[in-house]
C-alpha cells in the first residue's frame, strides 16, 4: 500500500508543491514522509494487533461504567502522544501545519490497520476543528485545544429515537439557563437541554477526562414551541463533565447519562449510545437539565453541523476504502499461497499434474482486479478530496472557488461510493477465501460487517443520492456540476494524445456525455419528486463515472516506457474498471433518464 500511497501524493497530486505555500514552508517530501513512517509505525504497532480483540469484547456496561479493552485506550493515548490529533492545526497550538492531504494519507494507516478504534481520534478532531471554525475564542481554547491535545474526547450528538435522517423532527430543547437569556456565561450563551440522542458513536467511556458532546437542539419559540423544520435547530456543547470558565473540571458531573449500549453488526470495538440529556440523573447547579454552550448563533445549528458532517463524510469514505483494502490485501496473499485446481486443456483437466494456486485462474483473477480497482481508485478518490481542500484554505482565490465547486459536487461521492463498492471489496475478498473466508480464523469477515455500517454512516445512500441530484448537480445553474465536466472533459483531451489511452478516453467521453444528458432528462417535467425518485441509480452511475475519470488519471500518471510490476499494475486496474465497470451506468442511467415512475408509484399493498 506504502508504494501506492506515495505515487498517489507525489506522481499524481504533486503534494511536495504545497511547501512552497507560507502555510507549509517548514515541510518538504521528507517532513511528509516521517508523518506517514509514524503513522504506520502506530498503526502496525497499536492499533492492528488489537482490531479482532475489540470485536470480540466489546464495551460493556457495568452500571455505572462502560467498560472497553485497555489496548484501546492506549492506541489512541499513543495517537494522541503523536501528535496526528492536532497534525492540521496552527504550530502554536500543538500542531505540525500539516496539509490536508498528508494528513488524510496519514489516517488512512489507522483505518486500514483499527477503524472501530480510530473511530474515536476521528470524532474527536472532527468535533475539534468545527469548533475551531464556529467557536468562540474561549470555546476553542477550552474544548477545542482539549481534544487536539487527545485530554478530552468528542462526539456528535445529532440523531434522536424517532428522527435518523429526518433531523427536521428532532425533538431535544434547549432553555435558557442562568440569568434568564443564557448569555452570563464566559464559556457561551448557557442552557438547559432536555432530549434522548441515538446512535452516539463514542457517548460513554472512562478514557481521557471529559468527553464533549456537539448536540443539536432546538430552543423554543415566544409560545414556548419548538421551531419546526431544520430553521429551528441550533448547536450546543454539552461537556460530559462540568469545567469552569478556565477549562479546569468542576468536580459535578453533568445531566447527561448512558440509557443503553447499541450491539451492532460491526465497528464493534467503538462504543454507540442511546444518552438521555435532563433527565435528573445529575443535578449540575442543584438541578436537572444538561448544561450546554451555544455554538454560533441560535438557528445556525445545521449549517454549523454541516463542518462537522462533511469533514465526517470523507472520513467514512476513508474508513471503507482502507477496510476494502485490508481485505484485498488478506485476498490477494491467500490467493497467492492456496492450491486449487488445474489447468483446462484441449482434453481437459490432468489430475496426476500439481494444483496450481488460485491466483492462476482467471475468474479469481477477475475478483482481484475488481477489488483493486475499488480500492485504490476510492483512495485517490478521497486523495484528490482532500487535495481540494487544501487548495480551498491556501489556493489562490479562484483555485479556492474551484475547488469548492469540486467539493460540493465530489463530497457525497467520496462517502457513498466507496461505502458501496469497498463493501463489494470485502464480498469478493470473502469470495477468495472460499470456506475459509466466512471463519473468524480469517479478518474478511470482519471486514465485510465493519464496513456495512458506512452506507448508513454520516447519511444513508439514499440521502447521498437526493443532496447530489436533488442540490449539488443544480444549484447555481449546474456551476458545480460544470467544473468537474471541465476537469474531466480536460484529462479525456490528454489522454487522446496518448494512443494506449484513447479507447479508454472516447469511452469516458461518452459516459460524460450520457451522464449529462439523464441530468437534463431526469428534471425536464419539473417535478421533483419525479426527478429523485431514481436519485439512487443516479448516484451509482455519477460515481462510477467519476472513478473511470480517477483511472484514466492514473494511468496517464504512468510513465509510457515504465514496463514495472507497478506501473502494468496500475494500467490493468485502469483497463478493468473502464471494460467492466463503466458500462454499468447504462441500466442505472435508463430509469433515470426515462424517469421510471414504479418505485415511486408503487403501493404498500402490493408488497
Amino acid at each position: 500500500m506504502r508504494e501506492t500511497l506515495e505515487f498517489l501524493l507525489h506522481d499524481w497530486l504533486k503534494a511536495e508543491a504545497l511547501s512552497a505555500r507560507p502555510r507549509f514552508a517548514e515541510h518538504s517530501r521528507e517532513t511528509f514522509g516521517a508523518v506517514l513512517d509514524l503513522a504506520e509505525k502506530l498503526a502496525r504497532e497499536k492499533f492492528a494487533p488489537f482490531n479482532r480483540l475489540v470485536d470480540t469484547e466489546e464495551p460493556s456496561f457495568d452500571g455505572e461504567r462502560v467498560r472497553l479493552p485497555a489496548a484501546t485506550e492506549a492506541a489512541l493515548a499513543a495517537y494522541a502522544e503523536s501528535g496526528l490529533l492536532a497534525a492540521a492545526q496552527d504550530y502554536e497550538l500543538g500542531g505540525m501545519q500539516l496539509p490536508c492531504v498528508i494528513e488524510m494519507a496519514a489516517k488512512s494507516f489507522i483505518s486500514r490497520a483499527s477503524v472501530a478504534i480510530g473511530a474515536y481520534a476521528m470524532l474527536t478532531q472532527g468535533n475539534a476543528n468545527l469548533l475551531m471554525a464556529h467557536g468562540s475564542e474561549r470555546q476553542r481554547e477550552v474544548f477545542a485545544q482539549a481534544q487536539f491535545a487527545g485530554r478530552w474526547f468528542g462526539t456528535m450528538c445529532l440523531s434522536e429515537p424517532q428522527a435518523g435522517s429526518s433531523l427536521s423532527d428532532v425533538a431535544t430543547r434547549a432553555e435558557p439557563d442562568g440569568d434568564g437569556d443564557g448569555n452570563s456565561d464566559p464559556l457561551g450563551p448557557r442552557y438547559r437541554l432536555r432530549g434522548h440522542k441515538m446512535w452516539i458513536s463514542g457517548g460513554e467511556h472512562e478514557m481521557g477526562e471529559n468527553i464533549v458532546h456537539l448536540v443539536l437542539a432546538k430552543i423554543p419559540g415566544p409560545d414556548g414551541q419548538l421551531v419546526p423544520g431544520t430553521r429551528g435547530l441550533s448547536l450546543f456543547i454539552v461537556p460530559k463533565k462540568m469545567v469552569d470558565a478556565s477549562g479546569q473540571l468542576s468536580g459535578e458531573r453533568n445531566d447527561v447519562a448512558l440509557a443503553g449500549l447499541n450491539h451492532k453488526l460491526g465497528y464493534r470495538g467503538t462504543s454507540n449510545c442511546l444518552l438521555n440529556f435532563g433527565e435528573g440523573r445529575f443535578l449540575p447547579g442543584g438541578r436537572a437539565g444538561a448544561v450546554g454552550y451555544l455554538v454560533g448563533r441560535p438557528g445556525d445549528g445545521l449549517k454549523c453541523m454541516f463542518h462537522m458532517m462533511n469533514e465526517a463524510r470523507i472520513g467514512v469514505g476513508l474508513g471503507a476504502v482502507m477496510l476494502g483494502y485490508a481485505g484485498y490485501e488478506a485476498s490477494l496473499e491467500y490467493a497467492r499461497q492456496r492450491p486449487q485446481g488445474r489447468p483446462i486443456g484441449v482434453g481437459g483437466k490432468d489430475a496426476s499434474q500439481p494444483q496450481r494456486p488460485i491466483i492462476e485462474h482467471a475468474d479469481v483473477k477477475r475478483m482481484l482486479l475488481a477489488q483493486k480497482s475499488y480500492v485504490e481508485g476510492g483512495l485517490a478518490l478521497e486523495l484528490y478530496c482532500a487535495r481540494l481542500v487544501d487548495e480551498l484554505h491556501t489556493g489562490t482565490p479562484q483555485a479556492a472557488a474551484e475547488a469548492q465547486l469540486l467539493l460540493e459536487v465530489l463530497t457525497p461521492i467520496a462517502k457513498s461510493w466507496p461505502s458501496e463498492w469497498g463493501l463489494e471489496a470485502n464480498s469478493l475478498a470473502i469470495q477468495v477465501l472460499g470456506g475459509y473466508g466466512y471463519t473468524r480464523d480469517f479478518p474478511v469477515e470482519q471486514h465485510w460487517r465493519d464496513n456495512r455500517l458506512n452506507m448508513i454512516h454520516e447519511g444513508t445512500h439514499g440521502i447521498q443520492a437526493l443532496d447530489l441530484l436533488g442540490r449539488k448537480v443544480v444549484m447555481d445553474g449546474g456551476k458545480a456540476l460544470l467544473a468537474l465536466a471541465a476537469r474531466i472533459n480536460a484529462t479525456i483531451e490528454a489522454a487522446l494524445r496518448r494512443p494506449p489511452l484513447a479507447q479508454q478516453a472516447n469511452g469516458l467521453a461518452a459516459a460524460l456525455a450520457r451522464l449529462g444528458r439523464a441530468t437534463k432528462n431526469a428534471w425536464a417535467g419539473g417535478e421533483p419528486e419525479e426527478a429523485l425518485a431514481n436519485a439512487t441509480p443516479y448516484l451509482q452511475a455519477f460515481g462510477h463515472v467519476v472513478l473511470a475519470w480517477i483511472w484514466l488519471e492514473l494511468a496517464l500518471t504512468v510513465a509510457d516506457n515504465d514496463d514495472g510490476d507497478f506501473a502494468q499494475g496500475k494500467r490493468a486496474a485502469a483497463r478493468y474498471f473502464h471494460a467492466y465497470e463503466l458500462p454499468k451506468i447504462e441500466a442505472w442511467l435508463a430509469v433515470v433518464s426515462s424517469r421510471e415512475s414504479l418505485c415511486r408509484e408503487m403501493k404498500d399493498g402490493w408488497f
